[in-house]
């Protein structure tokens, strides 16, 4: 391997001279050149987004994945670059333990059958999760670590590169000064011999003033190379500016570019919890003839206190969207009117006495109502069978 003595004795010389003036600015003793504010608000505008987006990636990490251990975890695999393991997430292992423990207790039971329903349904939610978090990886994490990885590493890179160009001017300022400052004392140095002395003393004078002018020359060279040199260092250091403020101006880009990222996790973060509210909308129906079944199919009461306490249903509330549209005046107007009119069933119901009348979902029957009948029946009909049903498992067709 070569080496070059020259080449390593000038970068040891750059980097002491960078030290000492770094260290006379610590001190006092020497002056600072001021970036323009221009730059320094970009600096300091970069240095807020680093911080910030370090926080927001940081905390939306914590809410994928809210367990520490499987965090580091990931990370050890990610800079292994080898693919974690497939895990089951919260809602998919308490699906799989009530898909079990249903299968345990018979899913021809009532409480069987909704165990097996709603373990059914927490692993959908599962598996919405665990799409919900794949696309926030993609489309909202990994810019943002790219970001701090990438374009923030190279601002960091060329602003260091920045404050030793900035040290190298400085130190070539001051070099500067110093050689002016020993080229004024040198002047007034200059002898005159004695007039008609040609002895010793004039010998003497005349080797002075020849000194005298060997080093005001050496002292104006001395000069003229910290002028070169400072001039060939404000060049580089307004390059190095220029460089420097366009990458940070580029910062503006970064914004744009995350506000899209921000807008891509807010809509993966509405269609996930969209599909879990469907999904557990879609669950309470299934769910909401399920007690009365229970009661009717065993025979069983609780007794409490002598008095028999029936188990309450489930139904879905009215004012939940997606609840198959009804529209409470309608059943409004028509327990008023006590005329009839055509309903949709929205989902199975199993009558718990025979004074009802069994549902079967999407089945269109014929409802009306009685004078001093509880607001929450109707009378159901269904050519010749007939019997009271619950409001909230129809819709009224127009």
């Amino acid at each position: 391997m070569d080496f070059n003595v020259k080449r390593f004795a000038a970068d040891a010389g750059t980097f002491l001279s960078r030290a000492v003036q770094f260290t006379e600015e610590k001190l006092g003793q020497a002056e600072k050149t001021e970036l323009d504010a221009h730059l320094e608000n970009l600096l300091t505008r970069a240095e807020c987004t680093k911080h910030w987006t370090e926080r927001i990636l940081k905390q939306t990490e914590v809410l994928l994945q809210p367990n520490p251990n499987v965090r580091i975890e990931e990370f050890f695999y990610e800079k292994l670059d080898k693919k974690a393991p497939t895990r089951m997430n919260n809602h998919e292992l308490l699906g799989q333990a009530m898909i079990d423990s249903g299968n345990e207790f018979g899913p021809g039971t009532a409480y069987g059958n909704a165990l097996v329903k709603c373990g059914e349904t927490e692993k959908e939610i599962g598996g919405a999760e665990r799409e919900f978090i794949q696309s926030s990886a993609i489309n909202f994490l990994t810019p943002f670590r790219n970001f701090l990885e990438g374009d923030f590493k190279t601002i960091l890179k060329e602003r260091k590169l920045l404050q030793n160009k900035r040290l190298d001017l400085d130190a070539a300022k001051t070099k500067l000064k110093k050689a002016k400052m020993a080229e004024a004392r040198a002047a007034p140095l200059s002898t005159t011999p004695p007039p008609g002395d040609v002895g010793y003393a004039a010998n003497v004078c005349y080797l002075v003033n020849f000194l005298h002018v060997k080093w005001l020359k050496m002292w104006a060279e001395e000069v003229m190379k910290a002028e070169q040199d400072l001039k060939m260092t404000q060049s580089e250091f307004d390059r190095q500016a220029e460089i420097t403020r366009l990458l940070l101006e580029g910062v503006s880009s970064t914004h744009a570019h995350h506000l899209r990222c921000l807008n891509d996790f807010v809509e993966a973060q509405t269609t996930y919890y969209a599909q879990c509210y469907q999904y557990m909308v879609d669950l309470q129906k299934q769910l909401g003839s399920f007690p009365s079944t229970f009661s009717s199919n065993n025979n069983q009461a609780s007794m409490m206190g002598g008095a028999s306490v029936s188990v309450p249903t489930l139904p879905v509330s009215s004012s939940l969207p997606g609840a198959g549209g009804r529209s409470s005046s309608g059943f409004s107007e028509l327990l008023s009117s006590g005329g009839s009119r055509k309903a949709r069933v929205l989902y199975d119901y199993d009558a718990a006495g025979s004074s009802e009348l069994s549902l079967l979902a999407d089945e269109v029957i014929t409802v009306s109502s009685v004078p001093g009948m509880d607001s929450d029946w109707l009378i159901g009909e269904r050519g010749n069978q007939k019997g009271k049903v619950p409001i909230t498992y129809l819709e009224l067709l127009n």
